[in-house]
């Protein structure tokens, strides 16, 4: 884990990528955030993060704004990646799950989810 030149080393590299010290918040999370257009102030309490550490990660994504940038476009992309080959990867098994015939004795909660989701209109 090496410190990056932050005020009290607030943003640190981890194997994780850029990390808030002492948590397993990354800047990456925070850019979720960001990216939704919610206000620092809510992603402080949604985080459960101090003052000092969601001011010095903003000042952090704001000063190295590129490099954050192309770094969180980066986890996206593998993130997507790894989507798609989970999904891929079990396909298959979710159609031979889908065509078992239900359980014994289910008959009366299999009604009652079919029910809600016709009236949800996802049948």
């Amino acid at each position: 884990m090496s410190e990056m030149n932050t005020p009290q080393s607030t943003v640190v590299r981890t194997s994780r990528g850029l990390s808030i010290a002492g948590t397993r918040i990354t800047l990456y999370d925070i850019m979720d955030y960001v990216k939704a257009d919610w206000p620092p102030k809510l992603i402080q309490q949604w985080l459960d993060l101090t003052d000092q550490q969601i001011t010095d990660v903003m000042n952090y994504i704001n000063t190295h704004q590129d490099e954050v940038e192309a770094e969180y476009q980066q986890v996206l992309q593998e993130a997507e990646e790894n989507r798609r080959y989970w999904e891929a990867y079990n396909r298959e098994r979710f159609a031979k799950i889908a065509e078992l015939p239900p359980k014994p004795g289910q008959e009366a909660i299999r009604a009652k989810i079919q029910a809600k989701k016709a009236e949800l209109g996802m049948t």
